[in-house]
């Protein structure tokens, strides 16, 4: 059920920091759309976004800086087939947004005295996920500051080989207001907070590092003693394993990913492959695929943005969508791609909700949400156990992908080697490089244990970022070549 007053509550504040302070209301927001229009363009939106942000980093025991920032502007687009006008400004007044409607209504060629007719005005009905608060004003300026003291204190505590702690909290205040061409008016007010920290441990003149954190769409009180404790401890845990981490053995064997981060894998692998524009162009791996098997039976891979709280949630995209859950591939047969308007609009098929920008000044695009895989019916003892000879992947760093092959390459910051069902000692400097099509069809085992990552993700796509979601169980995945270095 999808409530109006939190909508109506969101229009309101959106109209209070985007429009009523630069003396604009809807009617000037319809006469930029109508002078667009008057040229043929296929799709036409406004843009508005407001956003207030702030900082703060420890090392060497003190909280060193701390930073603070607002940004406000519009982006004016228009679409004809498949070609895009864009324009911004960070001035927010009714002559930069007739001057940027101007601007890219030369898109399509002018059709002389043609009427355009504006439609009624609709509301979006949107989700109400998270709350529509400020979460910079949810701590005072002393307690966040003692928030990452305690951190430290906590990381210093847990092992005398801890003998450097970094950590940082950032806190985003987002208000969004979209006009379309269609008569679509809708907005959304996103928080976001991340807590992030970061230790090196010492041992025999040996230094290795571990990090941990988390965060969503909620104000600061979420990072309580327990949570901080969690965090603290995961990254210690990383460090202190990695002491004692010999050299990673080389070749193609059985590899068990871990649940919840490991997940970005699949986000690289599988995920990009299954957005729209790739996929209308043909240069995924996927394209054309739709009704086929891609995956193992009991692969099934979803992009949801309806998860409450979640980093990568979003009550509506940036084009005015609601988000949706969508059903990527169903027990291993390809069922969707994840679209935002202009894509859907030239494949014949609905938007999903995955319409995202990194602000005003950058055009939207088709974007991931929170994607994972679901669980299945192993514990991850039985497949840990299940492993002859393998790697044991429990967490990784970064890693790219060729969207066109699906190839892909990611480095494990925590990883394992297993003997006989038994983790035997902990290895460092395991690379996985394969296929994302072909490691899909790979899978052999699928843990219970699905899990949604501690909320740090960042998703770059043609210089854009954006905050996103990852997830998933234990699995079991034959014949990964794996980069070592022993």
């Amino acid at each position: 059920m999808i409530s109006r007053e939190p909508t109506i509550e969101r229009l309101a504040t959106a109209r209070s920091l985007l429009l009523e302070p630069f003396g604009l209301d809807e009617t000037h927001l319809s006469k930029a759309l109508s002078a667009i229009k008057a040229h043929k363009v296929d799709d036409a939106d406004l843009y508005f976004q407001y956003t207030r942000s702030e900082g703060w980093s420890l090392e060497e025991g003190i909280v060193k800086t701390g930073s603070f920032s607002i940004d406000q502007g519009v982006g004016v687009r228009a679409v004809a087939g498949e070609k895009t006008a864009f324009a911004y400004s960070d001035d927010i007044s009714e002559a930069s947004l007739m001057d940027a409607a101007l601007t890219v209504r030369s898109i399509a060629q002018a059709q002389q005295n043609r009427k355009a007719k504006v439609p009624a005005r609709k509301v979006a009905g949107i989700r109400s996920l998270y709350p529509s608060l400020d979460p910079m004003g949810t701590l005072n300026s002393t307690d966040k500051v003692h928030l990452l003291e305690k951190v430290e204190q906590l990381a210093r505590a847990k092992d005398p080989r801890v003998v450097q702690v970094m950590a940082g909290l950032a806190s985003e205040y987002d208000v969004v207001m979209v006009a379309r061409a269609d008569g679509t008016l809708a907005a959304d007010v996103r928080p976001l907070v991340r807590l992030s920290v970061t230790v090196i441990a010492e041992q025999k003149g040996r230094r290795e590092v571990g990090s941990g954190g988390g965060g969503g769409r909620f104000g600061l009180a979420y990072f309580d003693d327990a949570m901080l404790n969690s965090y603290v401890n995961d990254a210690v845990h990383a460090a202190l394993t990695n002491l004692d981490a010999r050299p990673a053995p080389a070749g193609v064997m059985t590899v068990v990913l871990g649940p919840g981060w490991p997940g970005v894998l699949l986000h690289e692998a599988i995920g990009h492959g299954l957005e729209g524009d790739f996929n209308r162009k043909g240069s995924s791996a996927f394209s054309g695929m739709i009704g086929k098997r891609v995956a193992a039976k009991g692969v099934t891979v979803l992009d949801d943005g309806t998860i409450s709280d979640r980093r990568g949630s979003l009550n509506v995209d940036d084009e005015g969508c609601p988000s949706q859950r969508n059903v990527l591939i169903e027990d291993g047969i390809l069922k969707g791609y994840i679209q935002d308007a202009m894509n859907a609009r030239l494949m014949g098929v609905k938007p999903t909700g995955n319409g995202r920008r990194e602000s005003y000044a950058h055009i939207p695009m088709p974007r991931m949400t929170n994607t994972y895989m679901l669980g299945g019916d192993k514990s991850p003892e039985e497949i840990v156990a299940s492993m002859k000879k393998g790697l044991y992947a429990t967490n990784f760093g970064g890693g790219q992908v060729d969207i066109t092959s699906g190839k892909f390459v990611f480095s494990a910051s925590e990883a394992f080697w297993v003997e006989n069902g038994k983790i035997q000692y902990p290895v460092k400097g395991a690379t996985l490089v394969g296929s994302g099509p072909e490691c899909l069809k790979q899978v052999s085992m699928i843990g219970n244990d699905m899990r949604l990552d501690s909320g740090v993700g960042v998703c770059g796509k043609e210089g854009q970022s954006v905050p996103v979601g990852v997830g998933q169980p234990t699995l079991r995945i034959e014949g990964l070549t794996v980069g070592g270095t022993a």
